[in-house]
């Protein structure tokens, strides 16, 4: 299969931003769910509500609230851009927040469902051996809930691999820049001819996200057979 150069740029640049994406957004994303799960506080209902409204409204919504806030008249991106020559707007710097923002309903569920899961028993165990609060974490909580963030990191690679709408409002389709896998193929299909690319392209978006999904189902149930 021969890919052409902008090809090649489009994937490379999808798989860049999609790491990005889980590597910036899994700190958060372990404390909003663990803040879910455990949390027993007023108002933990709307940031239920919060954490999961990119899941109910269109993409192109979030992608538009994205550029009024990061974008380089708004109040977040004005700031960032102008203390700390950081740029969303336009920039694959966008199109990885625009993914992360999109693949973290996903990431906080599959996290808190195992926080869910955790026997509150070893946890009060291990503290009154002495451990401190953050210790108990560290050393019991987080192994035992090792599957769920995997599997959330996957879910939330995969959604900001295949990420389009939000994508497409808040950084355009610049080649090179902010075009990924999914405005490639949208582009290539609304050219005479560019079925056949369109077609490689999608191969190669289905062979990652399968390759992704398996691989998190493998490495899950090996951690899962560890911590039994």
């Amino acid at each position: 299969m021969d890919l052409s150069p902008e090809e090649v740029t489009a994937i490379l640049l999808s798989l860049k931003v999609a790491f990005w994406a889980v590597a910036v957004s899994l700190p958060f994303g372990v404390l909003t769910a663990y803040v879910l799960s455990r949390g027993r506080f007023p108002g933990i209902a709307i940031l239920d509500a919060l954490v999961y409204l990119p899941l109910t409204l269109p993409p192109v919504v979030t992608g538009f609230v994205l550029l009024i806030l990061f974008g380089r008249r708004g109040p977040i991106g004005s700031f960032l851009a102008e203390n700390f020559d950081i740029v969303f707007a336009f920039r694959w710097t966008g199109a990885a927040l625009a993914g992360a923002v999109m693949g973290f309903p996903l990431m906080v569920r599959a996290i808190r469902l195992s926080f869910d899961t955790v026997d509150r028993k070893l946890e009060a165990a291990a503290g009154t051996l002495g451990a401190s609060p953050f210790w108990v974490f560290l050393t019991v909580t987080l192994p035992m809930v090792l599957p769920g963030i995997l599997a959330g990191m996957i879910m939330a690679f995969a959604r900001a691999m295949g990420e389009f709408g939000a994508t497409i409002t808040f950084v355009s389709n610049i080649p090179g820049e902010t075009q990924t896998l999914p405005t490639a193929i949208y582009t290539l299909t609304q050219v005479p001819g560019g079925d056949a690319a369109a077609f490689r392209l999608v191969g190669i978006s289905v062979a990652i996200s399968m390759a992704a999904l398996i691989a998190s189902e493998v490495l899950a149930r090996r951690l899962g057979k560890r911590l039994a």
